[in-house]
């Protein structure tokens, strides 16, 4: 079985499964998005040439041989709009958003979580950033946030807590020190969940706006 993780770029996003590429929760916002007059596909493209021009690439992609298996994203809190609207926000300065992650069913149990979180831990290492923050759902599975309980299962451990929409925070040195039973915990954490239905990428559904005032 070959891996490859490659940069996130725009000639690959066509590559992610399901509407995953026309998502722009994250990206727009809700002002923008309320105002939305473009298909998403071109937003999302728009959001991710402007990215790559001012910071670099905003995630990383896994194929096993050859075919789409996962991906991550992630970028700095002024580079996603929706990040500004939690009530938990904002994230802290030294720190970089942990937007999107998922796997697809068919790969679940092969390590591409690890194998994902752990390359996007070294890219933001190396750009001089000390951590990875993430708005969690703390009611549960959504389509667009991490579980709380499962962020908290691989590391994460809570920079401000909130009912619904915690913060929480990884350090980047104890991602790259994963032990077997964490690199389970990624997997859980990445794959779909059983019983809500077909597979959700994570990332794709429109939220109600978390912070609608």
């Amino acid at each position: 079985m070959g891996r490859e993780v490659l940069p996130l770029t725009v000639d690959r996003l066509g590559d992610l499964t399901g509407t995953c590429a026309d998502c722009v929760f994250w990206e727009l916002g809700p002002a923008l998005a309320a105002r939305r007059r473009r298909h998403p596909r071109e937003d999302k493209e728009g959001w991710l040439t402007a990215t790559l021009l001012e910071w670099g690439s905003p995630g990383r992609v896994v194929y096993v041989d050859g075919r789409f298996a996962g991906y991550i994203t992630y970028a700095p809190a002024h580079l996603v709009p929706r990040a500004l609207a939690f009530p938990t926000a904002p994230v802290s300065r030294d720190a970089i958003v942990l937007v999107t992650a998922r796997i697809d069913p068919e790969y679940v149990g092969q390590g591409l979580g690890r194998v994902l979180v752990q390359s996007a831990a070294k890219d933001v290492l190396r750009r001089g950033h000390k951590a990875l923050e993430a708005y969690g759902s703390g009611s549960g599975r959504t389509d667009c946030l991490l579980p709380a309980e499962f962020l908290t299962a691989v590391g994460f451990r809570t920079a401000r807590d909130h009912v619904t929409y915690p913060r929480l925070r990884l350090d980047l040195r104890t991602a790259l020190r994963w032990r077997g039973e964490v690199e389970q915990a990624v997997e859980r954490l990445l794959a779909p969940v059983r019983g809500l239905g077909p597979p959700q990428p994570v990332g794709t559904a429109h939220l109600e706006d978390p912070n609608p005032n």
